[in-house]
């Protein structure tokens, strides 16, 4: 449903940095009685990991404390967190995680009361998620985090698309490890549509879900071998039997798990029990013993994810008081929560409106973006172009760029020949394929590199004078190293590069004169070098 037990955790994805056991300790440390030891711990991982340079692993441990301050019901700080490792995943390029990240933050903005933010981020999310063609289990688990947001804001239409998403994804892998925790929460997610759908009086509707969760209940019954989790897969498949009016099935399953469920603090699926037996001794006319158990799975709904249900629970105790006393005698009451109840489905259409024109909105921007972007693209080469080596100039004059900033002015050395001997189409074949050895000798999270003008490129680094000049000399080796017969048989091509790093007040185009001069400097020394 839409809340998750307290050992539930939000489903993280390893990045897999080497010293990704320092993420993994923060996760594990996200439990009722140990959560600020794991922000402790994630305070000392994340330095350890920058300090290696292990950025997967720096993100794994911000996803951690993430989760951990969303726990903790710092909502604020969650989402402060959660807007850096957005950030980091941008940085690197990695298009899931950061669909991840939107769809957490949706929740958690969503839980904080921030609605019009937690719809822009799962508008963004899910255009995400639809135009990557990335398919293992970090999409698995991205797009399960995008349905958990829209169950939150109880999109169920959304939620619904996505768990089905999710199961055709998996369906070629058969049952695979943590695939039975997005059946059951997929069931869940059934189960709080259809109890909604019947407070409305939609009952047709609410049958069909019933069913539905009935399914899905047998088939993961049969995935899982943990019995904690197939207690709280019975207590919810009992809870559709005794909407279903099955009332003799519903009994037998929520008798048999309800105190187990209590004894090991399983207070979400224990909440399900009462509930089913509630409402199932109630059909049978026990109505005392009926009373009992509601009035347990409203003691239950008082606090934790449970308290989203509360209405639901406060519903079934009326229609209780009113075959107890008669539907004279409390037909207000449960007119005023009928009223109620379709109060909240309509903020529910609204939010799903909201979805919609934050979609659209995310849509134009997305273009907008793309239609920037091109601006500063070289067809070509696939580097950024005159245009974007203007905006990194300004950007390092306004100082927007790290320090230190080192700069390489990088030019082909006997350029002009080929374009004599080969034609100027091998001309541009060369430069094409110096643009992918630029690009790959690059790490992630460099600038990429831009096309000056001609046969010159230029790349900006964060990086001190002895890391600018390995960088250089690693990119003049591979180009050198390059074979480019394919292109102009018998030709090798070779590059000169200069490179300087900037000084305390040195303007941009001083930058550029020095690394320039450094370049023209090793033409003169003979090419294919580096001058620094």
């Amino acid at each position: 449903m839409e809340g998750r037990s307290d050992a539930r955790l939000p489903v993280p994805v390893s990045a897999y940095g080497p010293l990704n056991a320092l993420g993994l300790q923060v996760h594990a440390l996200n439990e009722p009685h140990r959560r600020y030891e794991a922000l402790a711990a994630a305070d000392v991982n994340e330095a350890v990991a920058r300090a290696f340079g292990d950025d997967k692993t720096v993100g794994f441990v911000l996803q951690g404390r993430m989760y951990v301050y969303e726990r903790l019901g710092h909502y604020d700080d969650a989402l402060a967190v959660g807007e850096a490792l957005l950030e980091h995943h941008r940085g690197s390029g990695n298009v899931l995680g950061e669909a991840k990240t939107l769809a957490d933050l949706a929740r958690i903005a969503m839980v904080a009361g921030r609605i019009v933010e937690s719809m822009r981020h799962l508008a963004r999310s899910g255009l995400l998620l639809e135009t990557t063609t990335r398919r293992n289990e970090r999409y698995a688990s991205a797009l399960a985090s995008y349905a958990q947001a829209a169950t939150a804001a109880g999109l169920y239409e959304v939620a619904a698309a996505g768990y089905q998403r999710l199961a055709e994804y998996r369906a070629p892998f058969g049952p695979v490890e943590g695939g039975y925790y997005f059946g059951q929460v997929y069931a869940e997610l059934l189960m709080s549509w259809a109890l909604r759908l019947d407070q409305l009086g939609h009952t047709p509707e609410a049958a069909s879900l019933l069913r539905r969760t009935v399914a899905i209940t047998e088939e993961w019954l049969g995935t899982t071998t943990d019995p904690h989790e197939s207690r709280e897969v019975i207590a919810l498949r009992a809870l559709a039997f005794a909407k279903l009016g099955q009332v003799d099935q519903a009994v037998a399953l929520a008798a048999a798990v309800v105190v187990p469920l209590r004894a090991t603090e399983r207070h979400w699926g224990a909440w399900s029990a009462h509930l089913a037996l509630g409402i199932a001794l109630r059909a049978r006319g026990e109505l005392g013993a009926a009373r009992r158990e509601l009035l347990a799975a409203r003691q239950l709904s008082e606090s934790g994810p449970q308290a989203r249900e509360r209405p639901i629970v406060l519903y079934e105790l009326a229609v209780l008081a009113a075959e107890e006393l008669g539907t004279d005698a409390v037909g207000d009451l449960l007119e005023a929560l009928r009223v109620q109840a379709q109060q909240l489905w309509q903020q529910r259409l609204q939010r799903l409106a909201m979805l919609r024109q934050a979609r659209q909105r995310e849509e134009l921007e997305i273009e907008r973006t793309r239609a920037e972007a091109a601006l500063l693209f070289d067809p070509l080469t696939g580097l950024g172009n005159r245009r974007r080596f203007d905006q990194l100039m300004a950007a390092l004059d306004a100082g927007q760029l790290p320090e230190p900033t080192g700069l390489l002015v990088i030019d082909v050395d006997k350029f002009k020949a080929v374009n004599d001997t080969h034609s100027h189409s091998a001309g541009d074949q060369v430069l094409r394929e110096l643009g992918a050895v630029l690009k790959a000798s690059c790490r992630a999270a460099d600038i990429p590199p831009v096309r000056y003008a001609g046969d010159e490129f230029t790349i900006f680094l964060h990086a001190d004078l002895p890391t600018a000049v390995a960088v250089a000399e690693r990119i003049r080796i591979a180009v050198a190293s390059t074979d480019f017969d394919h292109v102009a048989p018998g030709t090798r091509v070779t590059i000169s590069i200069g490179v300087a790093v900037r000084r305390p007040g040195m303007s941009a185009a001083e930058l550029f004169h020095a690394a320039d001069t450094k370049m023209y400097q090793a033409k003169r020394d003979g090419r294919d070098r580096v001058v620094a």
